[in-house]
């Protein structure tokens, strides 16, 4: 299996080989020695370690290109920034930072496009800072915005920085509260996506954001909890100089060894196995609270329809243990459900035996870097996935095939329905254009005639 050490290997190589070696930037030579940066790009190519180290030179050539790590608050156009365009805040279901686009507050043209990108480059290499490589979701909140506020250019830079030059950074794109006149604008970034990016586009809503971010993670003018308004707050000299305070401990090393300074032991630590028992889908895992204080927990998912878990939260005394049961909700088709990933997050509280109140809180007063965070991944054995891939929870695969056809075509119905109403709207706008246009002629001809008609009585 290719390993980090390997993409370096062929990395240096050419960078031996090269007739003119480039002046790469000496930070960015040191992301070519960084094994975690190393694997973000191994990730990100297939595990292709050829792929991987041609990605590597093609990054850092990019950056040196635009001078990327020479960008920072003093030669950037601060007015855009406090502007408050973009910025990030609030978590996903899987801890992942929102990085968010404020659509509305933004109009082509209006602004210097150059200026807009190295303040996307800014943010972009300040959260990779501060969050130390773990993977972000592109928000774009839509709500309230129109075609002026829709430039494709900067969309489209977006997507590229995210599918050229940051490894493995892209854990979501969310499009919040999206108009239906730019419903095709949207159609044309799919297209710009790899295959696998574009399953992780999610049309989101005010009433269904929360399967994406938690409602306490979540800007109240989404109707969540969080009652922020940007103030921009410069980097810090820590962040800056490539160090950080923030400790994630997403599980991915792939063995059950607890590491050091982590609040808990995750048993399985990064896959939760799923079985086929007496007609019921199900899976489990154990959590162990290694630190020296209580802590509380809380567990969510991609795909709260799709799960039971329990318990969801709760508390642990230091050195307690918790079994966490996930059963598949009945009818659900097992080859989405691999898709989806658990997050345990913890924090640390005074005692156990708080309420409610005093729980919430202690949450709402955390910041990431006093939480630790858990991926978990589903898997399946295919011998306890039925033939036909749903639970049937004892219901006929006839049944089940019957239920799957009449979504399949009331899905073909909604379509249908959808063209008609834009044929609508088309006919609609088409049939008032020419009222107004023979309101317009005949008005004309009636002030005509009618001057016609007194020159000749003045004859």
């Amino acid at each position: 299996m290719a390993t980090p050490a390997d993409v370096r290997a062929l990395f240096e190589a050419k960078l031996k080989d090269s007739a003119t070696p480039p002046d790469f930037h000496p930070l960015d030579l040191e992301r070519a020695k960084d094994e975690k940066y190393l694997q973000r790009v191994l990730y990100h190519s297939e595990k292709d370690p050829k792929q991987a180290a041609d990605m590597l030179w093609d990054i850092l050539t990019w950056r040196k290109s635009v001078g990327a790590s020479d960008i920072n608050e003093s030669n950037i156009r601060m007015d855009y920034v406090q502007e408050g365009v973009f910025f990030p805040r609030g978590r996903d279901i899987d801890g992942s930072l929102l990085l968010i686009f404020k659509a509305k507050m933004h109009v082509k043209g209006q602004r210097e496009y150059e200026e807009l990108k190295k303040i996307m480059i800014y943010w972009f290499d300040r959260v990779e800072r501060e969050e130390n490589g773990k993977r972000i979701t592109m928000f774009f909140d839509m709500d309230g915005s129109g075609l002026g506020n829709m430039d494709m250019e900067l969309v489209k830079y977006l997507i590229t920085l995210f599918k050229l030059y940051y490894p493995y950074f892209l854990n979501y794109i969310v499009i919040y509260q999206m108009p239906w006149v730019l419903s095709a604008a949207f159609k044309v970034v799919k297209t710009l996506l790899p295959a696998k990016a574009v399953e992780k586009m999610k049309f989101v809503t005010k009433d269904t954001l929360k399967d994406i971010v938690a409602p306490e993670q979540a800007l109240a003018v989404w109707g969540g909890k969080d009652n922020y308004v940007f103030e921009f707050i410069p980097e810090s000299k820590t962040n800056s100089e490539h160090t950080t305070s923030k400790k994630v401990t997403f599980a991915e090393q792939g063995d059950s060894q607890h590491s050091p300074g982590e609040m808990l032991r995750l048993v399985p630590n990064d896959t939760i196995i799923f079985k086929n028992d007496n007609d019921e889908i199900s899976g489990q895992f154990t959590i162990t609270n290694m630190d020296d204080s209580a802590i509380s927990f809380k567990i969510r998912t991609t795909a709260p329809e799709k799960f039971r878990v329990r318990p969801s939260s709760g508390t642990l005394a230091s050195g307690a243990s918790q079994t966490v049961l996930i059963v598949v909700q009945p009818g659900i088709h097992l080859r989405t459900v691999t898709k989806d990933r658990f997050l345990v997050m913890s924090i640390q509280i005074p005692k156990t035996d708080l309420n409610q109140k005093e729980l919430s809180e202690i949450w709402q007063a955390s910041t990431g870097s006093k939480t630790d965070e858990y991926r978990l991944k589903c898997q399946f054995p295919d011998k306890d996935i039925p033939k036909n891939g749903n639970v049937t929870d004892g219901k006929s695969p006839e049944k089940t095939d019957s239920v799957a056809n009449s979504l399949s075509n009331l899905e073909m119905n909604y379509e249908m329905l959808h063209r008609d109403l834009q044929k609508l709207k088309w006919m609609q706008f088409l049939t008032l254009t020419i009222t107004v246009f023979v309101a317009v002629v005949g008005y004309l001809i009636y002030v005509n005639v009618g001057e016609e008609g007194k020159y000749c009585e003045r004859l």
